[in-house]
């Protein structure tokens, strides 16, 4: 058995942030997938499916984002699980909007909810790392992910998703290298050589006009044809 954590902070007043991505992602997956409906337990919302043929936990942390530790130990505790069998979703402000990476292990970074992970079942679990950019400042950083994501975030934010949640099963199988690929499938489609109009060959330049002939007359030889 598996959980498949994501990070975010719990009511409608946060739904939209970029820091609700690791619930977002899990909410798709669910979606994706046909687990069961989401019930109340371990300070989490969870919900219980199977992914690649493992049986897997979603649990979303009810406790607020700096205290989502609690959560993920009373139920890494409960199914008496390693850290090595939890996988936390959460957003990363080093990596670009749209880009996900895999990581097994390793610190915090700052990000709260780690860091309370980290207290609570040290930092041997992996991590999927959800690129939402950085505002520029540290001291902007609390009131961008505190932030819905823009409109003109929808169309990146929907490819990282889906590819998260095709590529699900892969992960729970304990191929990153598979799920990786399924989001590169969504967030950069390879291009089809026959699709579309066939590029048009690009047009011969004109000649360019012949430079006139050198005369080669004489002065007094062209004053004399002048009044010919």
């Amino acid at each position: 058995m598996q959980i498949f954590v994501g990070l975010g902070n719990p009511g409608a007043k946060y739904a939209g942030n970029r820091h609700n991505i690791g619930f977002m992602a899990l909410d798709r997956i669910a979606a994706d997938h046909g687990f069961g409906p989401w019930k109340t337990k371990f300070q989490a919302e969870i919900a219980e499916g199977v992914l690649g043929g493992e049986k897997v936990l979603l649990l979303k942390p009810q406790t607020f984002m700096n205290l989502s530790g609690q959560s993920v130990g009373e139920a890494m505790r409960f199914y008496k699980l390693e850290p090595e069998d939890v996988t936390v979703f959460h957003d990363e402000l080093d990596l670009a909007p749209g880009k996900v990476r895999v990581k097994q292990a390793g610190g915090h970074a700052g990000h709260n909810g780690l860091r309370s992970i980290h207290q609570h079942i040290t930092h041997d679990y992996q991590r999927v790392r959800l690129g939402i950019g950085h505002p520029g400042h540290k001291d902007k950083v609390s009131p961008y992910v505190l932030s819905d994501f823009a409109k003109a975030d929808q169309d990146w934010l929907d490819d990282v998703l889906r590819g998260v949640a095709d590529g699900a099963p892969d992960l729970a199988a304990g191929d990153a290298g598979k799920f990786m690929n399924a989001v590169a499938l969504r967030t950069a489609p390879p291009r089809s050589s026959t699709s579309g109009p066939s590029a048009k060959a690009p047009e011969a330049p004109a000649e360019a006009p012949a430079a006139p002939a050198e005369d080669t007359r004489s002065p007094l030889q062209r004053l004399a044809d002048k009044f010919r």
